[in-house]
């Protein structure tokens, strides 16, 4: 295996558990907690525009995800991820300090994966690169 291969491998790796990540936590705001839910505890820790953003956040990380997870649209779903993960970092979890459970961690990891995608795309292994490759044609 060449090393662009495994890189490329890699990267699809990374994407799709990270894509799987945060299609979970927006499946659980989404199916579990509900729109109403999400809005009313984003309310209640102090996140503004509650109404907005819960449903918002909910559904840029259910289809963010899937975007991600596939490869679709990478450079956008990861940047609306990434920015979604600073807003996480700093109006909930800043306070917690750097440890889990409440702390900055998994949010900064998520934010910076989240970020790297937006700035490299989604690699060989993609519908992003299906596509670019159709539109050549």
């Amino acid at each position: 295996m060449s090393n662009t291969t495994r890189t490329q491998t890699a990267l699809t790796m990374l994407r799709v558990v990270v894509g799987a990540i945060f299609v979970a936590h927006g499946g659980q705001k989404l199916f579990v907690f509900g729109l109403a839910g999400v809005a009313g505890m984003f309310g209640q820790i102090g996140i503004p525009l509650p109404e907005i953003t819960g449903p918002l956040v909910s559904l840029l990380e259910f289809f963010g995800g899937l975007a991600l997870a596939f490869g679709l649209l990478t450079r956008w779903a990861a940047l609306g991820l990434a920015v979604n993960m600073l807003g996480a970092t700093l109006l909930v979890h800043a306070k917690g300090g750097f440890f889990l459970p409440s702390g900055i961690e998994y949010t900064l990891a998520l934010g910076a994966a989240s970020l790297a995608f937006a700035v490299m795309g989604a690699g060989d292994y993609s519908l992003d690169n299906v596509l670019a490759r159709r539109r050549i044609r």
